[in-house]
């Protein structure tokens, strides 16, 4: 039987995102998935890999790392700007929006600890603060990063498959919103928009998201 598990676990090639969209925790945590994380991609502008969004008092409200501009392209190399508070900045938005959500002040204390984090590059901000929202969720998922670009790897793929402009590829059950009342529905916001309206039950969404590899 443990044989049948083997041969029947999937290797998949995820990109590392800051705060991920919903949709991208449905992949990292399928039981039946084997996570290999892309450090060595050229580094694409305006996705998720330095940007995620969140549900704002006037709808959806993008959090942006700032990069700095010194050369580096490949995605292990990309240095964070510090030309301005964005970590404070990031905070007050998540506190404004989620402040009065069911959930909010219960994570609080963890969710600071994401900007309280002082890596130099994008990809070690991302890879701790997912260490923090795995202690939320109360998840362990092992993975590792990969050793080398390769441009059709034989894992599933899934480096362009989370759009930040474009609608979700997941089908995903409407929860409530702090704002839905007065905005409606948004749907593969960030793993933060999940936990602070759904809590506990964060976990249980995620595994009934359907989803096609």
């Amino acid at each position: 039987m443990l044989h049948f598990c083997i041969m029947n676990m999937k290797n998949v090639l995820l990109p590392v995102f800051y705060l991920p969209p919903i949709s991208w925790f449905s992949v990292f945590l399928d039981a039946e998935s084997e996570i290999l994380f892309e450090q060595f991609e050229s580094f694409p502008k305006q996705t998720y890999r330095n940007r995620a969004n969140i549900y704002g008092a006037n709808g959806k409200l993008s959090l942006i790392i700032p990069i700095a501009h010194n050369g580096s392209r490949a995605f292990k190399d990309i240095e964070i700007s510090h030309r301005e508070d964005w970590r404070n900045l990031h905070w007050k938005s998540i506190k404004t929006a989620y402040q009065s959500s069911p959930y909010f002040e219960f994570y609080e204390d963890k969710f600071r600890k994401i900007f309280d984090l002082k890596e130099k590059y994008v990809l070690d901000f991302n890879l701790k603060a997912l260490e923090i929202v795995q202690q939320i969720l109360k998840t362990e998922k092992a993975c590792s990063l990969n050793e080398e670009y390769i441009k059709i790897p034989e894992e599933i793929n899934f480096r362009d498959k989370f759009s930040a402009k474009n609608p979700s590829e997941f089908e995903m059950d409407e929860y409530y919103q702090t704002f839905s009342d007065k905005l409606g529905f948004l749907n593969d916001l960030s793993i933060l928009d999940l936990i602070c309206n759904k809590g506990p039950e964060s976990l249980t969404y995620i595994k009934n998201i359907k989803q096609s590899y």
